[in-house]
Protein backbone atom coordinates (compact mmCIF):
# COMPACT_ATOMS: atom_id res chain seq x y z
CA UNK A 1 0.00 0.00 0.00
CA UNK A 2 2.54 2.55 0.80
CA UNK A 3 4.42 1.87 -2.69
CA UNK A 4 1.39 2.44 -4.31
CA UNK A 5 0.82 5.57 -2.41
CA UNK A 6 4.22 6.83 -3.41
CA UNK A 7 4.02 6.05 -6.85
CA UNK A 8 0.64 7.53 -7.07
CA UNK A 9 2.48 10.65 -5.43
CA UNK A 10 5.23 10.88 -8.12
CA UNK A 11 2.65 10.42 -10.69
CA UNK A 12 1.14 13.53 -9.29
CA UNK A 13 4.32 15.36 -8.83
CA UNK A 14 5.34 14.33 -12.73
CA UNK A 15 1.42 15.57 -13.86
CA UNK A 16 1.67 18.74 -11.57
CA UNK A 17 5.54 19.61 -12.99
CA UNK A 18 4.25 18.72 -16.36
CA UNK A 19 1.41 20.99 -16.14
CA UNK A 20 3.61 24.00 -15.00
CA UNK A 21 5.99 23.24 -18.20
CA UNK A 22 2.97 23.87 -20.44
CA UNK A 23 2.81 27.72 -18.61
CA UNK A 24 5.84 28.72 -20.58
CA UNK A 25 6.64 29.76 -24.03
CA UNK A 26 9.34 26.46 -25.25
CA UNK A 27 11.45 26.45 -28.25
CA UNK A 28 9.94 22.90 -28.70
CA UNK A 29 6.07 23.96 -29.34
CA UNK A 30 7.91 27.29 -31.24
CA UNK A 31 9.22 24.84 -33.47
CA UNK A 32 6.04 22.90 -33.85
CA UNK A 33 4.21 26.12 -34.34
CA UNK A 34 6.40 27.21 -37.09
CA UNK A 35 6.67 23.88 -38.99
CA UNK A 36 3.20 23.73 -39.24
CA UNK A 37 2.66 27.15 -40.26
CA UNK A 38 5.40 27.32 -42.81
CA UNK A 39 5.49 24.04 -44.03
CA UNK A 40 4.90 23.53 -47.54
CA UNK A 41 1.29 21.85 -47.32
CA UNK A 42 0.48 25.45 -46.14
CA UNK A 43 1.31 26.53 -49.45
CA UNK A 44 2.12 29.88 -48.40
CA UNK A 45 -1.37 31.06 -45.99
CA UNK A 46 -2.77 32.50 -48.82
CA UNK A 47 -6.09 34.54 -48.13
CA UNK A 48 -9.39 32.67 -49.12
CA UNK A 49 -7.94 29.35 -49.02
CA UNK A 50 -8.34 25.90 -47.87
CA UNK A 51 -5.00 26.17 -45.83
CA UNK A 52 -5.89 29.36 -44.39
CA UNK A 53 -9.13 27.95 -43.45
CA UNK A 54 -7.00 24.90 -41.69
CA UNK A 55 -4.35 27.67 -40.16
CA UNK A 56 -7.29 29.41 -38.74
CA UNK A 57 -8.62 26.14 -37.38
CA UNK A 58 -5.00 25.86 -36.14
CA UNK A 59 -5.13 28.51 -34.32
CA UNK A 60 -8.55 27.90 -32.89
CA UNK A 61 -7.66 24.82 -31.47
CA UNK A 62 -4.60 26.03 -29.70
CA UNK A 63 -6.21 28.81 -28.07
CA UNK A 64 -9.10 26.12 -26.63
CA UNK A 65 -6.08 23.75 -25.66
CA UNK A 66 -4.83 27.24 -23.94
CA UNK A 67 -7.93 27.86 -21.79
CA UNK A 68 -8.38 30.87 -24.09
CA UNK A 69 -12.24 32.08 -24.72
CA UNK A 70 -13.66 33.53 -27.44
CA UNK A 71 -14.92 37.08 -27.65
CA UNK A 72 -19.04 37.22 -27.31
CA UNK A 73 -19.23 33.57 -28.42
CA UNK A 74 -17.25 33.36 -31.65
CA UNK A 75 -13.11 33.25 -32.34
CA UNK A 76 -13.74 34.28 -36.14
CA UNK A 77 -14.26 38.05 -37.81
CA UNK A 78 -14.87 37.17 -40.91
CA UNK A 79 -13.85 39.82 -43.75
CA UNK A 80 -13.95 40.39 -47.63
CA UNK A 81 -10.51 40.63 -48.75
CA UNK A 82 -9.32 42.43 -51.90
CA UNK A 83 -6.25 41.03 -53.03
CA UNK A 84 -3.30 43.04 -54.79
CA UNK A 85 -2.79 41.52 -58.07
CA UNK A 86 -0.38 43.12 -60.33
CA UNK A 87 0.40 46.45 -62.38
CA UNK A 88 -2.00 46.99 -65.24
CA UNK A 89 -4.67 44.24 -64.79
CA UNK A 90 -8.15 45.60 -63.95
CA UNK A 91 -9.57 42.13 -62.52
CA UNK A 92 -9.54 42.07 -58.30
CA UNK A 93 -10.34 39.21 -56.92
CA UNK A 94 -12.16 38.91 -53.35
CA UNK A 95 -12.16 36.68 -50.97
CA UNK A 96 -13.21 35.72 -47.88
CA UNK A 97 -10.78 35.69 -44.79
CA UNK A 98 -10.94 35.52 -41.23
CA UNK A 99 -8.97 37.39 -37.79
CA UNK A 100 -9.09 34.72 -34.90
CA UNK A 101 -9.45 36.35 -31.49
CA UNK A 102 -9.21 35.05 -28.07
CA UNK A 103 -10.02 36.22 -24.86
CA UNK A 104 -8.22 36.98 -21.10
CA UNK A 105 -10.30 38.38 -19.00
CA UNK A 106 -8.56 41.23 -16.26
CA UNK A 107 -8.85 39.90 -12.76
CA UNK A 108 -9.61 43.94 -11.56
CA UNK A 109 -13.12 44.59 -11.16
CA UNK A 110 -12.79 47.94 -12.88
CA UNK A 111 -9.55 47.47 -14.57
CA UNK A 112 -10.47 44.77 -16.76
CA UNK A 113 -12.81 46.94 -18.54
CA UNK A 114 -9.37 47.95 -20.21
CA UNK A 115 -7.88 46.34 -23.12
CA UNK A 116 -4.45 45.13 -23.87
CA UNK A 117 -4.25 43.89 -27.66
CA UNK A 118 -1.88 41.50 -28.65
CA UNK A 119 -1.45 40.48 -32.42
CA UNK A 120 0.53 38.81 -35.61
CA UNK A 121 -0.56 38.40 -38.86
CA UNK A 122 -1.03 34.61 -39.56
CA UNK A 123 -1.10 35.34 -43.42
CA UNK A 124 1.56 35.10 -46.19
CA UNK A 125 2.29 35.36 -50.04
CA UNK A 126 1.22 31.89 -51.34
CA UNK A 127 2.74 31.17 -54.50
CA UNK A 128 4.29 35.05 -54.89
CA UNK A 129 2.42 37.85 -56.80
CA UNK A 130 3.34 41.22 -56.81
CA UNK A 131 4.28 41.54 -53.45
CA UNK A 132 7.34 38.66 -53.99
CA UNK A 133 10.36 40.38 -54.18
CA UNK A 134 10.60 37.19 -56.57
CA UNK A 135 7.85 38.33 -58.81
CA UNK A 136 8.54 36.24 -61.62
CA UNK A 137 8.52 33.20 -59.44
CA UNK A 138 6.32 30.87 -59.08
CA UNK A 139 6.94 28.88 -56.12
CA UNK A 140 5.53 28.27 -52.29
CA UNK A 141 6.48 31.72 -50.07
CA UNK A 142 6.69 29.84 -46.93
CA UNK A 143 7.02 32.87 -44.82
CA UNK A 144 8.71 30.98 -42.06
CA UNK A 145 9.83 34.46 -40.27
CA UNK A 146 7.22 36.57 -42.15
CA UNK A 147 4.82 35.49 -40.26
CA UNK A 148 4.55 32.07 -38.95
CA UNK A 149 7.45 33.66 -36.66
CA UNK A 150 4.90 35.97 -34.98
CA UNK A 151 2.10 33.77 -35.21
CA UNK A 152 4.25 30.88 -33.17
CA UNK A 153 5.02 33.53 -30.52
CA UNK A 154 1.57 34.99 -30.20
CA UNK A 155 0.33 31.58 -29.56
CA UNK A 156 2.84 30.80 -26.52
CA UNK A 157 2.60 34.42 -25.17
CA UNK A 158 -1.09 34.03 -25.13
CA UNK A 159 -1.01 30.54 -23.41
CA UNK A 160 1.12 32.00 -20.42
CA UNK A 161 -0.88 34.83 -19.83
CA UNK A 162 -3.68 32.43 -19.67
CA UNK A 163 -2.16 30.12 -17.16
CA UNK A 164 -1.01 33.40 -15.42
CA UNK A 165 -4.42 35.41 -15.82
CA UNK A 166 -4.45 36.16 -11.99
CA UNK A 167 -1.40 39.01 -12.65
CA UNK A 168 -3.65 40.85 -15.32
CA UNK A 169 -5.58 43.37 -14.19
CA UNK A 170 -6.63 44.39 -17.26
CA UNK A 171 -8.01 42.39 -19.82
CA UNK A 172 -5.86 41.16 -23.13
CA UNK A 173 -6.88 40.32 -26.41
CA UNK A 174 -5.16 38.08 -28.56
CA UNK A 175 -5.78 39.06 -32.05
CA UNK A 176 -4.47 36.73 -35.29
CA UNK A 177 -4.69 38.96 -38.36
CA UNK A 178 -5.87 38.28 -41.56
CA UNK A 179 -4.54 39.58 -44.88
CA UNK A 180 -1.96 41.62 -43.78
CA UNK A 181 0.23 41.52 -47.19
CA UNK A 182 -2.42 42.28 -48.86
CA UNK A 183 -2.59 45.81 -47.12
CA UNK A 184 -3.39 45.50 -43.19
CA UNK A 185 -6.92 44.44 -44.12
CA UNK A 186 -7.12 42.27 -41.15
CA UNK A 187 -6.15 45.10 -38.64
CA UNK A 188 -8.18 48.03 -40.52
CA UNK A 189 -10.88 45.52 -40.56
CA UNK A 190 -10.70 45.23 -36.69
CA UNK A 191 -10.73 49.00 -35.96
CA UNK A 192 -13.50 49.29 -38.39
CA UNK A 193 -15.31 46.95 -36.86
CA UNK A 194 -14.22 46.92 -32.95
CA UNK A 195 -15.31 44.25 -30.79
CA UNK A 196 -14.46 46.62 -27.83
CA UNK A 197 -14.88 50.68 -27.36
CA UNK A 198 -11.96 51.81 -29.33
CA UNK A 199 -11.16 54.06 -26.30
CA UNK A 200 -10.68 51.28 -23.89
CA UNK A 201 -7.68 49.77 -25.96
CA UNK A 202 -5.22 50.95 -24.00
CA UNK A 203 -1.48 49.76 -25.51
CA UNK A 204 -1.59 47.34 -28.89
CA UNK A 205 1.53 44.65 -29.06
CA UNK A 206 2.31 43.71 -32.43
CA UNK A 207 4.70 41.13 -33.72
CA UNK A 208 5.59 40.94 -37.40
CA UNK A 209 9.11 38.76 -38.34
CA UNK A 210 10.52 38.17 -34.85
CA UNK A 211 12.29 34.87 -35.51
CA UNK A 212 15.81 36.11 -36.83
CA UNK A 213 17.34 36.89 -33.44
CA UNK A 214 21.00 38.05 -34.36
CA UNK A 215 24.36 37.38 -32.09
CA UNK A 216 23.85 40.53 -30.28
CA UNK A 217 20.60 39.16 -29.25
CA UNK A 218 18.93 42.24 -30.52
CA UNK A 219 14.95 43.08 -30.27
CA UNK A 220 14.12 45.95 -32.37
CA UNK A 221 10.60 47.83 -31.51
CA UNK A 222 9.35 51.21 -32.55
CA UNK A 223 6.58 53.01 -30.79
CA UNK A 224 7.32 52.77 -27.42
CA UNK A 225 7.19 56.60 -26.44
CA UNK A 226 3.51 55.93 -27.60
CA UNK A 227 2.55 55.48 -24.05
CA UNK A 228 3.64 57.23 -20.80
CA UNK A 229 6.56 55.31 -19.33
CA UNK A 230 6.84 53.33 -22.45
CA UNK A 231 10.88 53.91 -23.04
CA UNK A 232 12.03 53.57 -19.85
CA UNK A 233 9.86 50.40 -19.11
CA UNK A 234 11.21 48.48 -22.21
CA UNK A 235 14.43 49.50 -22.11
CA UNK A 236 14.87 47.80 -18.38
CA UNK A 237 13.60 44.79 -19.14
CA UNK A 238 16.08 43.87 -21.61
CA UNK A 239 18.58 42.98 -18.78
CA UNK A 240 15.72 40.86 -17.07
CA UNK A 241 15.46 38.30 -20.44
CA UNK A 242 19.37 38.49 -21.31
CA UNK A 243 18.61 40.17 -24.93
CA UNK A 244 19.44 43.96 -26.10
CA UNK A 245 16.24 45.89 -26.58
CA UNK A 246 16.39 48.86 -29.12
CA UNK A 247 14.02 51.05 -28.14
CA UNK A 248 13.01 52.97 -30.34
CA UNK A 249 10.87 56.34 -29.38
CA UNK A 250 8.62 56.94 -32.41
CA UNK A 251 9.20 55.31 -35.94
CA UNK A 252 6.13 52.61 -35.36
CA UNK A 253 6.90 51.16 -39.41
CA UNK A 254 4.36 49.40 -41.62
CA UNK A 255 2.56 46.33 -40.02
CA UNK A 256 -0.50 46.06 -38.17
CA UNK A 257 -0.33 48.04 -35.13
CA UNK A 258 0.19 51.13 -37.54
CA UNK A 259 -4.20 50.72 -37.94
CA UNK A 260 -4.43 50.88 -34.12
CA UNK A 261 -1.58 53.58 -34.17
CA UNK A 262 -3.84 56.11 -36.49
CA UNK A 263 -6.76 56.10 -34.20
CA UNK A 264 -4.45 57.62 -31.62
CA UNK A 265 -3.72 54.23 -29.37
CA UNK A 266 -0.46 53.48 -27.68
CA UNK A 267 1.94 50.83 -29.94
CA UNK A 268 4.95 48.35 -29.93
CA UNK A 269 5.56 46.98 -32.89
CA UNK A 270 8.46 44.26 -32.72
CA UNK A 271 10.76 42.57 -35.08
CA UNK A 272 14.47 41.25 -35.31
CA UNK A 273 15.23 42.83 -38.55
CA UNK A 274 15.20 42.06 -42.01
CA UNK A 275 17.05 39.77 -44.32
CA UNK A 276 17.73 38.52 -48.29
CA UNK A 277 14.92 35.87 -47.78
CA UNK A 278 12.02 38.49 -47.02
CA UNK A 279 9.24 37.81 -49.33
CA UNK A 280 10.92 35.06 -51.25
CA UNK A 281 10.43 31.39 -51.47
CA UNK A 282 13.98 30.71 -48.89
CA UNK A 283 12.38 32.46 -46.10
CA UNK A 284 11.91 29.05 -44.47
CA UNK A 285 12.28 27.46 -41.10
CA UNK A 286 16.42 26.14 -41.21
CA UNK A 287 16.62 30.25 -41.36
CA UNK A 288 14.88 30.82 -37.98
CA UNK A 289 16.71 30.97 -34.29
CA UNK A 290 14.18 28.95 -32.41
CA UNK A 291 16.40 30.03 -28.77
CA UNK A 292 16.12 33.61 -29.63
CA UNK A 293 12.33 33.49 -30.85
CA UNK A 294 11.84 32.23 -26.89
CA UNK A 295 13.91 35.07 -25.72
CA UNK A 296 11.74 37.18 -27.40
CA UNK A 297 8.17 35.75 -25.98
CA UNK A 298 9.92 36.34 -22.62
CA UNK A 299 10.31 39.48 -22.85
CA UNK A 300 6.74 40.89 -24.50
CA UNK A 301 5.39 38.48 -21.54
CA UNK A 302 7.06 40.94 -19.47
CA UNK A 303 5.98 44.22 -21.09
CA UNK A 304 2.54 42.88 -21.25
CA UNK A 305 2.40 41.87 -17.41
CA UNK A 306 3.74 45.31 -16.66
CA UNK A 307 1.10 47.32 -18.37
CA UNK A 308 -1.59 45.06 -17.76
CA UNK A 309 -1.05 45.15 -13.52
CA UNK A 310 -0.30 48.94 -13.47
CA UNK A 311 -1.96 50.59 -11.25
CA UNK A 312 -2.33 54.06 -12.63
CA UNK A 313 -3.95 55.26 -16.38
CA UNK A 314 -2.27 54.38 -19.66
CA UNK A 315 -2.02 57.87 -21.44
CA UNK A 316 -1.73 57.70 -25.47
CA UNK A 317 1.81 60.14 -26.21
CA UNK A 318 1.49 61.59 -29.47
CA UNK A 319 4.54 62.16 -31.06
CA UNK A 320 5.79 66.04 -31.35
CA UNK A 321 6.51 66.67 -34.65
CA UNK A 322 8.70 69.75 -35.70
Amino acid sequence: MQVKKYLLTVVGLAMGLGAIAQTDATEKEILGHISFLASPKMAGRFPGTKQNKKVVSYLIKDFKKAGIKSFNGSYVQEFIAKIRVKKGVTDTPRVKTQNVIGFIEGSDPVLKNEFIVLGAHYDHLGMGGPSSKKPDTVGIHLGADDNASGTAALLEIAEKLSANRKDLKRSVLLIAFGAEEQGLLGSRYFIEHPLVPLSSIKLMLNMDMVGRMNAEKQLYMGGAASFDGGMDLMKSLGPQVGINPIVIAYDVGGSDHVSFYRKNISVLGFHTGGHPQYHTPEDDIAHINIAGEKLVCDYIYKAIVSVASREGAILFVPEKKN
